[in-house]
């Protein structure tokens, strides 16, 4: 949420906001709404005072000037509450549109309408070269009896799977090595709810706006999250931290779920994209200094990064353009990885700064050493997201026989293996 004094001052940059991030938002229809607010309160105010001193009059006088000042009193009450319900009515409509208003990306954003125009920043490995034809992760699964899609989807619809021996111990492995490097770096591993009330996803963004793709419990008033973001920004909400305590560094450990609407027809082969997922995901909040923030956000991107240098994985950082960004972000890169079966870098990574959109939305504030209450800054990123990261895993590690390379990072979770082979052969 945007503070209504920033969106009185520059309704133009909100408005671009809107339209460069692909949002239907009208700031003018705010803006009317948000004055017809103000007037409301500023006539019921001046009637309240005129009702009470009339109130206040009434005891003093005797017959029937007394019973005028009555009925002048009954009047103004009659008036107020016709007031008040409108107000009621303007209220709820200003809360709806301030929760749709964008957040106002920073300058040096790059303007695209989608992930095609996302701007690559530098790439860090080399994508391997095969002598031999590439087999993609689904047929190595079927090699090494690792991934078990149709049962997957005979029980489960579709997007959705089974991953079995190895496959099981190495999502395990890479959960486990991004929870030891981050807790390492002074993050506190939190097992947090999946389950939350609107609440939570009105206050982190991800109502009314997205509300498509969030698997709804309408029964308990409950929604299942797509990321631990949701629960770790609001463990704090409607609290007031200590400056002393900030920034402080959260690392949720999650199952996530995401319906996927509008992905008809995309990624249906594998693993790509898939209605439950594992994520550990990195949660910062922070004072309000776009300096500290900035070396954050930078801090969050370098974690993900050196996780997937550990996983001797090529990949390519990239600055996120508008129309890719949430209504939220003002600034947001995604880490895309070598995936050889689809011959591209692929997102697995996303690291997003908010400024104080969601703490205003949370009620997150804190307090400085003046004794004034600011609202906090909040940042977040992926470390790792499975079975995602086993695509570049699988498939990039692969060799001609079938059998697959265990990078060293990860043999102490597997028992110090070093290859898998494969169990079965495939017909190609």
């Amino acid at each position: 949420m945007l503070d209504i004094q920033y969106i009185r001052r520059h309704p133009d940059r909100v408005q671009k906001a809107a339209r460069d991030k692909g949002i239907s938002f009208d700031v003018q229809d705010l803006l009317e709404v948000d004055e017809r607010r103000r007037q409301l309160l500023g006539q019921i105010e001046e009637l309240r005072a005129q009702r009470n001193q009339k109130s206040k009059r009434t005891p003093t006088l005797q017959g029937e000037e007394k019973q005028l000042n009555i009925a002048e009193v009954r009047q103004l009450n009659e008036r107020i509450k016709g007031l008040e319900d409108e107000l009621d009515t303007v209220k709820n409509r200003y809360e709806e549109l301030m929760l749709r208003a964008p957040a106002v990306p920073f300058d040096d954003v790059p303007v695209g309408e989608s992930d095609a125009d996302n701007v690559e920043v530098r790439r860090e490995g080399q994508a391997p070269i095969f002598s031999f034809p590439v087999r993609d992760h689904v047929t190595l699964g079927e090699m090494h009896d690792l991934i078990d899609i149709p049962r997957g989807v005979k029980i489960a619809g579709s997007r959705m799977y089974f991953l079995k021996n190895e496959a099981a111990l190495l999502h395990r492995a890479v959960i486990q090595l991004a929870v030891d490097h981050l807790v390492a770096k002074g993050f506190t591993p939190m097992i947090v709810p999946v389950m939350v009330r609107d609440r939570a996803m009105f206050g982190t963004g991800y109502f009314p706006l997205g509300k498509e793709q969030t698997y709804v419990i309408p029964e308990d008033e409950l929604n299942l999250v797509g990321t631990a973001e949701v629960p770790l920004v609001s463990y704090y909400a409607d609290e007031v931290l200590s400056e002393e305590e900030l920034p402080k560094r959260m690392l949720g450990i999650s199952n996530c779920f995401r319906r996927e609407v509008g992905s008809a027809g995309k990624d249906t082969r594998g693993l790509y994209r898939v209605h439950q997922f594992t994520k550990v995901e990195q949660v910062v909040i922070t004072r309000a200094d776009g300096d500290e923030a900035m070396r954050l956000h930078w801090e969050l991107l370098h974690n993900a990064e050196e996780l997937l240098r550990l996983l001797e994985l090529p990949y390519r950082v990239v600055e996120v353009c508008t129309g890719d960004m949430g209504q939220g972000q003002v600034k947001k890169h995604d880490i895309e990885t070598w995936m050889p079966s689809r011959n591209a870098y692929s997102e697995t990574h996303s690291c997003s700064s908010f400024l104080d959109f969601q703490a205003r939305r949370s009620g997150l504030r804190y307090r400085d050493g003046d004794g004034q209450l600011h609202y906090c800054y909040t940042l977040n990123n992926t470390a790792i997201a499975s079975p995602r990261i086993l695509i570049p895993l699988l498939e990039v590690h692969q060799q001609e026989d079938g059998s697959i390379h265990i990078p060293a990072a990860l043999r102490p979770y597997l028992g110090g293996r070093e290859w898998l082979r494969p169990k079965r052969e495939v017909q190609e």
